[in-house]
């Protein structure tokens, strides 16, 4: 094969835009490594070089502007033995940056080829991370506010070792593309060209001006020294074999029968601190020891030691395809914060449906069952309020048993915890404390 361009996609780039010259050199440096279609993928994202996918007759991925290297990541970690090439366009290179950064700190066997012609060319012309401060472009004076970046110098600050700089008209273009893409390890390869359609039409650039401009820019051959080690794909597998097995995910047998038909919908309010997720999913569990399928939503703050927390559980003899709650069963209410986020579903409660309530909060006006439980008689403390709740719909065969509850323990916790939470359940034995309203 001499070439892996698509002969059914021919390049549409303007007449004389720097991008078609890398295009042919890259498809020169590809068949020159004796590389196939099927060895390469070729990643772009947004703009005129993210053109480049359709171009090849190779595996190819297209995706968000600036995110080309995320995916890259992603490819080349699944299959090493893929040869994976990234285009991307000074724009994507200014609007992806910390996804640059991160590529160069990890050195993954990626070549990222930034097509540099100094503007957002595709969308009109405005300047880009690398825009010369005294160029004429489309987004006015920005760019003269602005120190346009040097990528070579920051990727390998960030930890890229080979790092190169090359003129688009450089007759040395194929070499050094194939120079990246046999380096094993992260490569990136700053390539500067002319937009005729945005940028040279106000800013004087030719071929001998980029030579001149490189040749005037620091060595960057000691990045290759100063940053050589071992590609992250192949220290990642050498330390992951070293790692402990994961131990195989609990099978949880279905060895109790459910006290009820269909489903059951229930939501756990409280606080923080209230260990309300736990609760949640200890229900969750004990709904899979009666043969349930099971959901759980979690709603808290970023400020996890403070304000709302919720828990939505659903428990379902058939597949849940939907896990919105509608018509909860039971509502256990533990604090007004986790009320107060979930105030507008006590006025659609049935009198079929249930509240355990701690004594002393308020609710907003509903139609259900109340029943308030006065914990601190038991000498129950606030963050065992959700764990006593669910101990007393067991004792009423309400939603779950005392096994199920019971084998959710022993599921959930070690032994010491595991004495604790029993006592806590134990402590539950208050029938006769229920004020229902």
């Amino acid at each position: 094969m001499d070439s892996l361009l698509n002969t059914d996609r021919p390049p549409v780039f303007c007449p004389g835009c720097a991008h078609e010259r890398v295009l042919h050199a890259l498809d020169q440096a590809l068949i020159g490594m004796g590389l196939t279609g099927r060895q390469v993928v070729i990643v772009t994202d947004i703009g005129c070089s993210g053109l480049f996918d359709t171009f090849f007759n190779t595996h190819a991925f297209h995706g968000l502007h600036g995110r080309a290297l995320t995916y890259a990541t992603g490819i080349k970690m699944a299959r090493s033995e893929l040869t994976v090439i990234v285009t991307m366009g000074d724009g994507g290179l200014g609007i992806g940056g910390a996804h640059v950064l991160s590529t160069c700190r990890r050195n993954i066997d990626l070549t990222l080829l930034v097509l540099n012609n100094f503007n957002y060319g595709m969308t009109g012309g405005q300047c880009s991370s690398t825009t010369p401060r005294d160029a004429e472009v489309g987004s006015g004076f920005l760019n003269r506010l602005e120190k346009p970046m040097d990528i070579c110098q920051v990727a390998g600050t960030a930890g890229a070792a080979m790092v190169s700089r090359v003129s688009t008209y450089d007759e040395g273009l194929v070499r050094h593309l194939q120079e990246a893409i046999a380096y094993d390890g992260f490569s990136l390869v700053d390539i500067w060209g002319i937009c005729p359609g945005r940028y040279a039409r106000q800013n004087r650039l030719t071929p001998r001006r980029i030579a001149d401009s490189i040749a005037e820019l620091p060595d960057l051959s000691s990045f290759k020294t100063l940053n050589d080690r071992m590609e992250y794909g192949r220290a990642y597998r050498q330390e992951a074999v070293l790692q402990d097995a994961p131990p195989d995910p609990v099978r949880i047998e279905p060895v109790f029968k459910a006290p009820w038909k269909g489903r059951r919908e229930v939501v756990v309010l409280g606080g923080a601190g209230q260990r309300i997720v736990t609760a949640g999913e200890l229900l969750c569990l004990a709904g899979a020891a009666a043969g349930c399928y099971a959901t759980q939503k979690n709603d808290y703050p970023v400020t996890v030691m403070r304000g709302h927390s919720v828990s939505e559980v659903i428990l379902s003899e058939t597949e849940i395809e939907y896990a919105g709650i509608e018509n909860p069963a039971v509502v256990i209410a533990l604090a007004a914060e986790g009320v107060g986020r979930r105030k507008g579903m006590f006025g659609r409660l049935s009198p079929e449906s249930m509240v355990i309530r701690a004594l002393g909060v308020a609710l907003p006006p509903c139609g259900a069952t109340v029943v308030d439980i006065d914990f601190k008689s038991k000498q129950i403390k606030s963050p065992d309020w959700a764990l006593a709740s669910l101990a007393v719909l067991a004792r009423e065969n309400r939603i779950l048993t005392m096994a199920m509850l019971k084998k959710a323990l022993e599921l959930r916790y070690s032994e010491g915890v595991l004495e604790a939470a029993l006592t806590v359940v134990e402590k539950t034995n208050i029938s006769r404390h229920f004020n229902i309203s």
